[in-house]
């Protein structure tokens, strides 16, 4: 991870705690939000993507530590709690609540700094989980997303122009439904012309070539009132 880069989450009721971390971690590079409480963090949560969340266990209404326990049951961004509590047992409740450090206030500004950085190197650095894999499966077929090809076991299964196009346009966005218009309108990307009903027929087909029985398709499915959507295994 290019720690630079990092977005960080800042939660703290003080207003003056959190302009002065915003523009210290700013200074040192990084990309900060601020939120005033849970409620507000949980809002910025829901449309942003963090690397970190900087985090008081102190503030009115829900504090850190129930924040953190409930965000762990479907976040993995690392946490590092702050408070003004330095008792073991207030240490011990914020990581058994799945924090990945802690600081006690007040602290050097320049330690927040460092901390930030060492947690940023230990989260492992690959595929993020929304990547889309790079072979689909779907029973015995295999589709190599990189390539191109549709195989059978150890046989290329050949496709045509409009096939080609259409595999490549599904597993752009799988187990997503996408329109007969906008696969006319993606086939003329892809430098092929078709229409509508065409579109339904090129399906037909390529069912032929990707399912056991085409006639109850389990992999290039038709979703009512929205199109066509491919679901691999």
């Amino acid at each position: 991870m290019n720690q630079p880069d990092a977005h960080i989450l800042i939660v703290d009721d003080d207003e003056r705690i959190r302009g002065l971390l915003q523009k210290f971690l700013a200074r040192h590079g990084y990309w900060v939000s601020a939120a005033r409480d849970a409620a507000h963090a949980r809002r910025l949560l829901a449309g942003l993507e963090f690397d970190l969340i900087v985090l008081d266990v102190m503030m009115p209404g829900e504090d850190g530590v129930s924040l953190t326990r409930d965000l762990r049951k479907t976040l993995t961004t690392p946490i590092l709690l702050l408070t003004a509590k330095g008792e073991t047992e207030h240490r011990i409740m914020g990581l058994e609540a799945g924090a990945d450090d802690y600081m006690t206030k007040p602290f050097e500004p320049k330690e927040l700094v460092l901390r930030i950085n060492a947690i940023l190197r230990r989260v492992p650095v690959g595929e993020t989980p929304d990547e889309p894999p790079k072979t689909l499966h779907m029973g015995s077929i295999r589709y190599d997303i990189t390539r191109g090809e549709l195989w059978h076991g150890e046989d290329m299964v050949r496709l045509t122009a409009t096939e080609g196009a259409l595999m490549r346009i599904f597993s752009a966005q799988p187990n997503s439904a996408v329109s007969r218009m906008k696969l006319v309108e993606d086939l003329a990307k892809n430098g092929v012309q078709s229409q509508e009903r065409a579109v339904d027929v090129q399906i037909t087909r390529l069912r032929r070539k990707l399912e056991n029985d085409p006639k109850t398709p389990r992999y290039l499915q038709t979703v009512r009132g929205a199109g066509y959507m491919l679901a691999p295994d």
